[in-house]
């Protein structure tokens, strides 16, 4: 290599740097990162969490506001309408959700349906089976309209109810009332010819006659009623009249709307989707409030036990280990049993799960406590002469408080998980009228899993939903609050 000589570089080419100029340090530009926002960070970069905690969020939502805008009430019961099919009005204009299901009938049941207006939406196919020698019976492949399917019933009215359905009947030109059907002449007469007669007439007009030629009136018929729709009518006692109605138009005369169930009906001809919703609301509220009474509780008696150690923790772990003991099961037992009559069986419910809840987070703060109150920072603070109380809750707690926030996240889907299985079980009866839980849903809709699956697919859905979520959420802030990650996320 050869070297340069200095005394051929131009003059020019030296220049003095900063030679007018003042040197101090930079000013930062960025902000100081706090630990929450650097929790947040972490957390935000954890997309399994952070679609666990959107979907709880929409299962909130759901609980909260389902109730309040839905055109039925926890409350609702219409025994004409067990089990009815899912349906929505806007999705089964796309033809999807319509309440339609597909069965198999034979000839009189076929029969039965068809009489029914707008019941049998298509015939998909007529076959025939034979079931002994030379005898065969037809069926019928048919789609059939769930809401339509409960035909005909019989209503009790006083004068002025049926004065205003003939009226409503002529105002918006839709036939309610069918005539009457005498039962004594068609099992009488009718049977004797065709053993399908009522079915084939439940709701049909024609002239019938008997084996004679004579003619036979199957309706009803009052004489003296001074309207034009006498024969759909029996006068009973007074002013009141029976009336043969199609239900369908019925519900809509009587309510003001069709029958329309998104999530279809129970057995008990409930809105599934107005029950799912707030038996979730009582999921959250239950799973809310023993999360946060069991952490109140486990971080005092934890905070104790851990920084004071000793004969008072030695004597605190023997009274934990003594309640940790007692099966859960027999302590929601016990509590069902002797205090559900006069506090409730959500309150009873509630204490059950406090009396040992408060042990985990207990044990895992007194950990905590182990773990930092050694710590330098900690002996600097008690030799500066901090008290207790503040040592505590200025230095020592905050450290501990990744574990318990994740401890009170996954506190609440273990709560909800365990109400859902006790229900579900039958240990707690949370069947009312106005209260119902996941659990209970899941327990009336077994009975009709093979039939009909929708009674328990959505509240199944939403338990494996709320539980997926909240372990994926319950994950992510365990990452985000872990003291020692502290920045990695910058």
């Amino acid at each position: 290599m050869s070297l340069v000589d200095i005394n051929s570089i131009p003059s020019e080419k030296f220049t003095l740097v900063q030679q007018d100029a003042s040197l101090h340090d930079l000013k930062l530009d960025t902000k100081p990162i706090g630990y929450l926002k650097d929790a947040m960070i972490r957390f935000r970069k954890n997309k399994g969490s952070v679609a666990g905690a959107y979907i709880i969020a929409l299962l909130l939502l759901f609980a909260v506001f389902v109730p309040m805008f839905s055109k039925y009430d926890i409350n609702y019961k219409d025994g004409f309408y067990t089990y009815t099919l899912p349906k929505s009005e806007f999705l089964s204009k796309l033809g999807i959700m319509k309440g339609y299901s597909k069965y198999t009938y034979n000839q009189q049941s076929y029969d039965y349906f068809n009489s029914i207006p707008g019941a049998v939406v298509k015939v998909n196919r007529v076959f025939e089976n034979e079931v002994s020698k030379n005898k065969f019976i037809k069926y019928y492949d048919i789609t059939i309209d769930s809401y339509m399917k409960t035909g005909f019933v019989y209503k009790s009215l006083s004068k002025k109810e049926y004065d205003d359905l003939v009226a409503y009947q002529k105002e918006n030109n839709i036939q309610i009332m069918y005539p009457m059907i005498d039962i004594s002449k068609v099992k009488n007469e009718g049977f004797k010819k065709d053993p399908n007669y009522w079915f084939k007439h439940n709701a049909k007009g024609a002239a019938e006659y008997d084996e004679n030629g004579n003619y036979i009136n199957i309706y009803l018929k009052d004489e003296n009623s001074p309207d034009g729709y006498s024969y759909y009518i029996t006068k009973m006692n007074g002013n009141q009249y029976q009336v043969r109605v199609l239900y369908y138009e019925f519900y809509k005369y009587t309510n003001g709307f069709y029958p329309c169930f998104l999530f279809g009906s129970d057995g008990y001809g409930q809105d599934i989707l107005v029950r799912l919703a707030s038996g979730a609301r009582l999921s959250f509220v239950l799973g809310i409030a023993v999360a946060t009474i069991n952490i109140i509780l486990g971080t005092i008696y934890g905070s104790i036990e851990g920084y004071y150690g000793g004969k008072i923790d030695l004597m605190l772990e023997r009274l934990s280990e003594i309640l940790s003991g007692v099966p859960f099961i027999v302590a929601v037992a016990l509590f069902q049993i002797y205090f559900a009559r006069k506090l409730g069986v959500v309150v009873s419910l509630l204490f059950a799960f406090i009396v040992t809840g408060w042990i985990g987070p207990a044990y895992r703060v007194r950990s905590q406590f182990y773990r930092y109150k050694g710590q330098e920072y900690v002996l600097a603070a008690r030799t500066l002469g901090a008290n207790d109380g503040r040592i505590i809750f200025r230095h020592i707690l905050p450290n501990a408080l990744g574990t318990i926030i994740t401890s009170t996240i996954l506190i609440i889907p273990g709560v909800i998980f365990q109400e859902t299985a006790l229900s579900y079980l039958g240990i707690v009866d949370l069947q009312t009228s106005n209260v119902t839980s996941v659990g209970t849903l899941l327990s009336n809709g077994q009975t009709a899993l093979s039939t009909f699956p929708h009674a328990i697919f959505y509240p199944a859905m939403f338990i494996s939903l709320l539980m997926i979520s909240f372990n994926l959420f319950g994950n992510g802030l365990r990452d985000a609050f872990n003291p020692s990650l502290r920045g990695s996320g910058e």
